[in-house]
């Protein structure tokens, strides 16, 4: 049995993870979705930290963030706030001098949770359950974290489509093989094509009607979150959101298509 007081003790917040988890079994599968996703996004955090790319380092690490405060790993949420806060403000100088406290931090971060898991020579696979139902809902988030958190909740309801961004949703639209979509869940701040310019190639072709669009979002600036209000879209929900909250908003959106019928 996993002990959790190896992560207590260590620092992690498991009580308050547990308000948007509900219980230890869901944390602890997710957490394998956390590994699966945190080589790359390492990988990435440190080229475009290379580049001296401020606008795609803000996105990572934004994402990292988020993710940490999912876990209940405070230290690394609050790093990865600072470095995004700096990013945006094309603050390089800070990026630099405080980059070695922020990959130590998520470097002690995957060991522990390998030793929790009991992972720590071995990869990390996920197995994402195949739905009976031909209705299709598309999640559009750069975190794997989210998008497996998302699946998990809805894949005995749902083909559960997931995209990285933009660009991989509007492909999934494109190609959806005679799946009927009934909903689209869509981030907002995503690398390549972000949400907003998804939100805009709605608008142009007329998509809302057909897919209704739910934002879930990170992002604390109001005057973004009321740009997006400017488009037809369902709803928004701020992460971190537990399942009960997640629930509310995807009944809203289908809902909403239901009523067009």
């Amino acid at each position: 049995m996993r002990d959790v007081n190896l992560l207590v003790s260590n620092g992690v917040n498991v009580e308050k993870s547990l308000e948007l988890f509900g219980d230890m079994e869901t944390y602890d599968s997710t957490l394998g979705d956390f590994l699966s996703d945190i080589n790359e996004k390492e990988k990435k955090i440190k080229d475009y930290k290379e580049m001296g790319d401020m606008a795609n380092y803000s996105i990572y690490v934004h994402g990292l963030k988020s993710d940490a405060k999912y876990f209940g790993f405070d230290t690394l949420a609050n790093y990865a706030y600072q470095h995004e806060m700096a990013s945006k403000e094309n603050n390089l100088y800070y990026v630099t001098e405080h980059f070695d406290e922020l990959i130590i931090e998520l470097n002690r971060i995957i060991h522990l949770v390998k030793q929790y898991l009991g992972l720590e020579d071995a990869g990390v696979e996920i197995v994402v359950k195949e739905a009976s139902s031909k209705n299709a809902l598309i999640v559009v988030d750069d975190s794997a974290v989210i998008k497996n958190f998302i699946q998990k909740i809805f894949h005995n309801q749902f083909e559960v489509l997931m995209a990285n961004d933009g660009n991989e949703a509007l492909s999934l639209i494109e190609n959806r093989d005679g799946k009927k979509i009934v909903g689209m869940l869509l981030d907002l701040n995503m690398p390549n094509v972000n949400g907003f310019q998804v939100l805009e190639y709605f608008q142009n072709h007329n998509l809302f009607d057909a897919i209704p669009v739910s934002i879930i979002t990170g992002i604390g600036d109001d005057k973004l979150v009321s740009q997006a209000f400017l488009y037809p879209i369902v709803d928004i929900i701020r992460k971190p959101f537990n399942e009960k909250d997640i629930k509310v908003v995807v009944e809203k959106t289908i809902q909403y298509a239901h009523e067009l019928i």
